[in-house]
């Protein structure tokens, strides 16, 4: 309960605080989620590509590839789910397939003169997008429900949110 001039400032002003607080943790609970769903999709050989599926404040890790990403805030905060790494540089190759191709050494498609060495092309097995538009409205509605929740939230200003 509000108490006073003084006490209703701070309460507004633990506003913004308090609803970032609670985006940033359905943010990460979401990217957990949706993390999970991937590794168990993903296809897996060696298990070099599953491992290097994961999400990170900020830019993903040097080889890997950015599967979606938010915008970034004021502060320039953003989380970034990737997969691949410099190990597992093929994650694109997998969710979209390739196309018959060359595979011989100074090889390609056109232009080639010597011994042809004839790869098939491989099928697309995804793994990112089925996870993302599974998850994408349940996502969507729990990092809002947060936010709603901490708007509405009556109570003393905690110590994180005061900083």
């Amino acid at each position: 309960m509000v108490q006073g001039i003084g006490a209703l400032n701070k309460a507004v002003a633990a506003i913004p605080k308090r609803v970032e607080l609670a985006a940033r943790a359905a943010m990460e609970k979401s990217a957990d989620e949706l993390v999970a769903m991937m590794k168990r999709l993903v296809p897996v050989e060696d298990g070099d590509l599953r491992a290097s599926i994961g999400w990170t404040w900020g830019n993903a890790p040097a080889g890997a590839k950015v599967l979606t990403q938010t915008d970034p805030d004021e502060r320039g905060l953003k989380i970034t789910v990737y997969a691949g790494s410099q190990k597992a540089y093929y994650s694109a190759f997998v969710e979209f397939g390739t196309a018959p191709h060359n595979v011989a050494t100074g090889g390609g498609n056109k232009n080639f003169s010597g011994t042809a060495n004839a790869h098939p092309g491989s099928r697309a097995q995804p793994f990112f997008f089925p996870s993302y538009r599974s998850l994408k409205k349940r996502i969507q509605s729990r990092i809002r429900r947060e936010m709603k929740k901490a708007i509405k939230f009556v109570g003393p200003v905690t110590q994180s949110e005061a900083d």
